[in-house]
């Protein structure tokens, strides 16, 4: 059975885009708001950055008292070919920040490994920030 209906398969489309859209928006107040907490905790100055894209990652970067210059390779994003390695040597600094901010709340840095599994990494992702922001 073919879809014919284009008004109906253009309905589903828009459908699963705001479904997709709503879901984006509650993990990224999630993650602010745990962001947030963290660096409340860890007397970080400026918690509310944690609200701002890109400002949030520099509050991370400070939050783990690293560098923020890793932020100039957002900028190899948008370069053809030199994108890939800009995200990769991007995302070795990610998870050193996170590593670097599980120490600062005195939790095992190893947790940010577990990011790596499939399925369970963005799960436990979220359990991570949630100790990280409200635990003891």
């Amino acid at each position: 059975m073919a879809i014919t209906d284009t008004g109906g398969f253009l309905a589903l489309i828009g459908a699963f885009f705001a479904v997709f859209l709503i879901i984006a928006i509650g993990f990224y107040i999630y993650f602010a708001l745990a962001l947030m907490a963290v660096a409340k905790r860890t007397k970080t100055e400026n918690p509310l950055l944690a609200w701002i894209p890109v400002a949030n990652l520099y509050l991370m970067s400070k939050i783990a008292g690293q560098h923020w210059w890793p932020l100039l390779l957002l900028i190899g994003f948008l370069i053809p070919f030199l994108n890939i390695i800009a995200m990769i040597v991007f995302m070795v600094y990610m998870f050193i920040w996170q590593w670097k901010i599980c120490e600062a709340r005195d939790k095992p840095g190893w947790w940010v490994l577990l990011q790596l599994i499939p399925f369970v990494g963005s799960i436990w992702g979220l359990v991570m920030w949630g100790i990280l922001a409200w635990g003891k």
